[in-house]
């Protein structure tokens, strides 16, 4: 099945991009099952990110160079949720509406081929059942092959984040993963929000440092103290734990950023609305020397050159595997490319509310 799980796992990479809101897709302009349009807002448990001139970016030269150096952006007042969607939210969208993710249908296969190489082989019915990507990690000679630490395990879902012999008994207080771009998406039609631009998160993440290395300055542990849930230890194999977690922490177990915002650094991945694309920032960085780059809503597809047949989204924070080791996207500006239908154990989401204060 290794076929099939490449395709399933995170990349790096993609697309065509303006400054200015881009028109939806296809899938964006189909009928929105779960819009809540005569809903009232209701910002309950968000913070408001007020309008005004923001730097994203970074200046580290170690960086990767899809994160591209510091600029300015605008950006309107937005709200954002103060924490990652939960276990016992997801919940509630899914007992009110009934439903069923991604990862808890059968792999459609003729889409699927679609974005494998030409005359790839159907896999055996039996590894096209419901299922997801779960960690899984061993002793390692190198870190350069991710399938090493990661198996696709029929039975992954976000009620069974790792196979069908897990669960999330007392883990309401805990980020909802196993979720592909479309389950965040209906979520927050349901719930009359939105997901984030890649913009929007950063600069919630930030909490109004520009360029600081992490979201709270420029140590990762200052006084020795975990601000955020990653991975310590010999990685994959051993995680000491030293911040108290092997996998997901509750929502709030570490203090927020000077925003109110818990949690955008570490814990899970978090979905955003754009497309992936390498030079997005760089395109950006242009723009800003000569204009002012306006409310960036990404490009208007995505492609990745070494994965171009997989269309894939922007997935920033890192997760509570991101560790210096191996991939330290712990930082505000790090960004990672994930196929739109990809679940995973590490990744999860939060919504904004678009509308004025």
């Amino acid at each position: 099945m290794k076929t099939l799980s490449k395709f399933l796992l995170f990349s790096t990479l993609t697309l065509v991009y303006s400054c200015k809101q881009e028109p939806q897709t296809k899938a964006e302009n189909q009928k929105k099952e779960f819009s809540s349009s005569t809903k009232e807002i209701n910002t309950s448990g968000m913070i408001w990110i007020p309008a005004g001139k923001y730097i994203i970016g970074t200046n580290d030269t170690n960086a990767n160079p899809t994160e591209a150096k510091g600029y300015e952006v605008v950006v309107s007042g937005y709200w954002i949720d103060e924490t990652e969607v939960t276990n016992a939210q997801f919940r509630k969208f899914v007992d009110a509406t009934g439903y069923v993710t991604v990862a808890e249908r059968p792999v459609d296969w003729e889409e699927i081929k679609k974005q494998l190489p030409e005359g790839t082989p159907k896999p055996d019915e039996s590894l096209l059942q419901p299922g997801s990507m779960i960690f899984e990690p061993q002793e390692v000679a190198n870190l350069y092959d991710i399938s090493q630490w990661w198996k696709w395990e029929l039975g992954a879902d976000w009620k069974h984040p790792h196979g069908p012999d897990s669960n999330i008994d007392g883990k309401d207080d805990h980020p909802v993963v196993q979720i592909a771009f479309e389950d965040a998406q209906a979520y927050a039609e349901w719930a009359g929000k939105e997901l984030p631009t890649e913009v929007q998160w950063e600069i919630a993440s930030r909490g109004g440092k520009n360029l600081r290395a992490f979201a709270w300055g420029d140590q990762l542990t200052p006084d020795g103290k975990y601000l955020a849930n990653f991975f310590q230890g010999t990685f994959p194999k051993h995680n000491s734990q030293a911040d108290g977690y092997a996998t997901t922490a509750p929502v709030k177990s570490y203090p927020p950023n000077d925003f109110g915002l818990y949690d955008m650094i570490g814990n899970v991945w978090e979905w955003t609305k754009d497309w992936y694309r390498i030079d997005t920032h760089n395109k950006n960085q242009k723009l800003a020397n000569i204009s002012v780059c306006n409310n960036p809503q990404g490009p208007q597809s995505s492609m990745d050159p070494l994965d171009p047949l997989v269309p894939k989204r922007v997935t920033k924070g890192g997760s509570f595997l991101c560790t210096d080791q191996y991939c330290s996207n712990y930082r505000p500006s790090a960004r990672m490319a994930t196929a739109f239908d990809s679940g995973q154990e590490h990744l999860g989401f939060r919504c904004v509310i678009n509308k004025s204060n």
